[in-house]
C-alpha cells in the first residue's frame, strides 16, 4: 500500500506484507470490531479513521485510468491504486466493508445506500445470470417480502418453509433467501441444513437482527449474508446503509450492479457504520441481556398471549397482547413508538400497520404475523425503567379487568 497523502485504502494486507511474513494470529471478534478497517492507521500517522468525500479524483495518466475501468467493467476487481470516482468505491467506505467482511468471516462485503438496495443489487445480478427464480420463507422484512412478490425487479418468487426448500428448487433458481431469526416473529431457522437444502444455488441469509455477534452464517454454509446496517451496525438511529458480505467471486458482480445503479453508500455514512462496528458486540450483549429480563417478565404477565424471543438470544422481542395493541403503542412513554430496530434506545411497533403493512393480510397472517403482535427493539436503558414504561402501557391497552392482576403478577 502507498501510504502517502491520499488514503486509496484495500485492506491491512499490504501494510502487513510488508512489516513482516509471519502471518497475524486469530483474533476475537470483540478485538475485530474495535480494529478491524483500521490496520494501517498507525502507519499513516492517525488515530480515527479518515472521512473522504470526495466525489471525483484526479490523475493525468488516463491511459492507466482507461486500463483500470476496462479491468472493472470485464471482472468487478476493485481498482488497484488512487480511487477514481465516487460510485466505483470510496476508501472511508472500503474500511467499512473490510471491517464487516471480517466479523462475518467473509472474503469480501459490498456496501449500499441501504439494505434494500443491497438486496435490489442481488436479485440484479442474479437475473442478469439469466436466473430470475427465487425460493423465499415467510415471514422477511416486509419490504423484502414485497420486492420479491411484485417481481419489480423481474424476479419470480417460490414461498415454502425450509422444509421444502429442495423441492422447490428449478433450473432457472439463482436465489434461496431466509431471514433468521425473523423479522418480525423472531422465528428461527437452521442455516447449515437450509444450506444443505440449496444444494449449489447460493443462500442468502438476512443476518440484520443477530448480527455476526450472535450468528455468522457464513461459517453455515450461506454465500450471501445480508444486513440492514442502519439497524445494529450503525447503532444509534443516525445513518442508513446496507451491506452484502460474501465471497470475492460475488462481491464482484455485486460492484458492478452497484456502479451501474448507484446505490452508493455515502462516505459519511461509510464513517459511522465504521464506528457503529467497534461498540457492536458491547451493546448487543448489554441489550440482550436486558432483553432476557423483559421477555421473563412479559411471559409473567396476563395481559400478555404469548411471548416470542430467539434461542440464540438478541435484543429484540414479538409478544401478542389480550387487548388493544394500538393502545399500548400510544401508551408508552419511555419508550419511542417508532418504526426501525437496533438503536441504543428502545422502540416499539405494530408490525401489521407498519414494517409489514405491504404484505398481503392473508400472508402476514399466515407467515404468524397477527393484528396483536407488537414488536420490540431493546435499547440500552435500565431495565426497571423500561419495565415501568411497558407495565403502564400494557395496562392502557388491557383493559380495567386486567390491570390490577397484570401488575401483581408482574411484582
Amino acid at each position: 500500500m502507498d501510504f502517502g497523502t491520499r488514503d486509496t485504502y484495500d485492506g491491512p494486507r499490504r501494510h502487513e506484507e510488508a512489516r513482516s511474513a509471519v502471518p497475524l494470529p486469530a483474533r476475537s471478534p470483540d478485538t475485530e470490531a474495535v480494529h478491524a478497517g483500521r490496520e494501517d492507521l498507525a502507519a499513516l500517522g492517525l488515530h480515527a479513521p479518515p472521512l473522504d468525500l470526495s466525489t471525483t479524483y484526479p490523475s493525468a495518466d488516463s491511459r492507466g485510468e482507461a486500463a483500470r475501468i476496462d479491468a472493472f467493467a470485464a471482472e468487478g476487481a476493485e481498482p488497484e491504486g488512487p480511487p477514481v470516482y465516487g460510485r466505483l468505491g470510496n476508501p472511508t467506505v472500503a474500511r467499512f466493508e473490510h471491517a464487516l467482511a471480517k466479523l462475518e468471516g467473509t472474503e469480501s462485503a459490498v456496501a449500499f445506500a441501504t439494505g434494500m438496495a443491497a438486496l435490489s443489487a442481488v436479485l440484479l445480478a442474479r437475473g442478469a445470470a439469466g436466473l430470475r427464480h427465487v425460493v423465499a420463507v415467510r415471514p422477511l422484512y416486509g419490504c423484502s417480502d414485497h420486492l420479491l412478490t411484485a417481481g419489480l425487479l423481474g424476479s419470480e418468487v417460490t414461498w415454502t418453509d425450509p422444509a421444502g426448500i429442495a423441492d422447490a428448487l428449478r433450473p432457472d433458481t439463482g436465489l434461496v433467501m431466509i431471514e433468521t431469526p425473523a423479522n418480525p416473529t423472531l422465528a428461527e431457522a437452521d442455516v447449515r441444513a437450509v444450506a444443505h437444502a440449496c444444494g449449489s444455488v447460493p443462500l442468502l441469509v438476512d443476518n440484520t437482527f443477530a448480527t455476526p455477534v450472535l450468528q455468522r452464517p457464513a461459517g453455515q454454509g450461506a454465500r450471501l449474508v445480508l444486513h440492514s446496517a442502519t439497524k445494529y451496525l450503525g447503532g444509534h438511529g443516525d445513518v442508513m446503509g446496507g451491506v452484502v458480505a460474501c465471497d470475492e467471486e460475488s462481491a464482484r458482480w455485486l460492484r458492478q450492479i452497484r456502479f451501474a445503479t448507484g446505490g452508493v453508500l455515502h462516505p459519511l455514512a461509510g464513517y459511522l457504520l465504521l464506528r457503529g462496528l467497534s461498540t457492536l458486540p458491547v451493546r448487543v450483549r448489554a441489550a440482550s441481556a436486558t432483553a432476557a429480563e423483559l421477555v421473563r417478565r412479559l411471559a409473567a404477565d396476563p395481559r400478555v398471549a404469548r411471548v416470542r424471543h430467539p434461542r440464540i438470544g438478541g435484543a429484540m422481542i414479538a409478544f401478542e397482547v389480550h387487548g388493544d395493541p394500538h393502545e399500548v403503542i400510544a401508551g408508552v412513554r419511555l419508550i419511542t413508538p417508532a418504526v426501525s430496530l437496533g438503536s441504543v434506545d428502545t422502540l416499539i411497533q405494530h408490525p401489521a400497520s407498519i414494517s409489514h403493512r405491504i404484505v398481503d393480510a392473508g400472508d402476514r397472517r399466515d407467515a404468524g404475523v397477527t393484528d396483536r403482535l407488537l414488536r420490540l427493539s431493546v435499547g440500552l436503558e435500565d431495565v426497571e425503567d423500561l419495565w415501568a414504561d411497558l407495565d403502564g402501557a400494557l395496562g392502557a391497552g388491557a383493559g380495567e379487568e386486567r390491570i390490577a392482576a397484570g401488575r401483581e403478577a408482574a411484582r
